[in-house]
C-alpha cells in the first residue's frame, strides 16, 4: 500500500524507558529500504563473537571493548575450557583470569570485570545471566552497548540498537543522523527503524562497514547500496 510522505506527529515512546526523535513517513520509508539493501547483501550476518550460551557472550562481549572480534574468538576457547561456568568465573580470581585473555589488551581491567560481573550473576541470579537492561548493566563491565549485544544475540529481546564505529560512520554516511554521540545516534535509529530488526540492524551496519563503508579507503563509488545512499558517493 503506497503511503504519502506525511510527518509523524508525536515522538515514539521506546520500551527503552526514553522518547525516540520524531521522524518522518518520507525519512522511514527510506531507512526500510537501506534495510532491505542490506538484508540482500550481507543475508548471512550475525554476531561476529563465538558463544553457546547467554554467559559466554556476556564474557566475550565484555573482552572485546576496545578489541577486535577476531582477536576474542580466538581467545575464548581456552578461556571458556578453564572456566566453563558463571560459578567457575566467580570462584576464580581476576589473576587466575587475566592469563587467558592477555592477548586481547587491557586484560587486568577485564579480568576484574568478567570475575566481578560473573559472581553478581552466581549471587544474585543464581547463576544465570539477567535478561533486562536495568539488571545487566549493574554487572560490572557492562553498559548499554554491552547489554543490547546479550539482550538481542542471547535471548531474541530488542530493545536497542548496538552502536559500534561501524554503525556510527555509517549512520552518519547514510544521512540516518546528523549526531556523533552514540546514545543519540541510537535514538535516531530506533526510530527510523521498526523494533524486530534493531538487533539485525547493528549486524548488517558492522558488515557492510568492514567490507565497503571502511573508516579509510572506503569503496563508496564502487559499491550501489553507497551510491545510492551515501553521501560521500555524491
Amino acid at each position: 500500500m503506497n503511503r504519502r510522505s506525511t510527518p509523524v506527529l508525536r515522538a515514539t515512546v521506546s520500551k527503552a524507558g526514553f522518547d525516540l526523535p520524531t521522524k518522518t513517513a518520507r525519512e522511514k520509508s527510506r531507512a526500510r529500504r537501506i534495510l532491505t539493501a542490506l538484508y540482500a547483501e550481507y543475508p548471512d550476518a550475525r554476531c561476529g563473537l563465538n558463544y553457546s550460551s547467554p554467559h559466554e557472550l556476556l564474557v566475550a562481549t565484555i573482552l572485546s571493548a576496545q578489541a577486535t572480534d577476531v582477536s576474542v574468538n580466538q581467545a575464548l576457547p581456552k578461556l571458556f575450557t578453564a572456566f566453563p561456568s558463571p560459578e567457575d568465573f566467580a570462584r576464580a580470581t581476576p589473576a587466575k583470569i587475566e592469563p587467558y585473555i592477555r592477548t586481547i589488551g587491557l586484560s587486568r581491567m577485564k579480568a576484574r570485570s568478567i570475575q566481578e560481573s560473573m559472581t553478581r550473576v552466581v549471587e544474585i541470579h543464581d547463576g544465570q545471566v539477567p535478561n533486562t537492561m536495568e539488571d545487566l548493566i549493574k554487572l560490572r563491565g557492562v553498559a548499554r552497548k554491552t547489554a543490547n549485544v546479550v539482550l538481542g544475540n542471547a535471548f531474541g529481546i530488542n530493545l536497542g540498537v548496538v552502536v559500534d564505529t561501524h554503525v556510527m560512520r555509517i549512520a552518519r554516511r547514510f544521512s540516518l543522523t546528523e549526531h556523533n554521540s552514540a546514545i543519540h545516534i541510537e535514538k535516531d535509529l530506533m526510530a527510523l527503524f521498526s523494533r524486530p530488526h534493531w538487533t539485525m540492524l547493528s549486524h548488517l551496519l558492522i558488515q557492510h562497514g568492514r567490507h565497503v563503508c571502511k573508516a579509510r579507503g572506503a569503496l563508496c563509488s564502487e559499491h550501489p547500496i553507497c551510491r545510492r545512499y551515501c553521501d560521500n558517493a555524491n
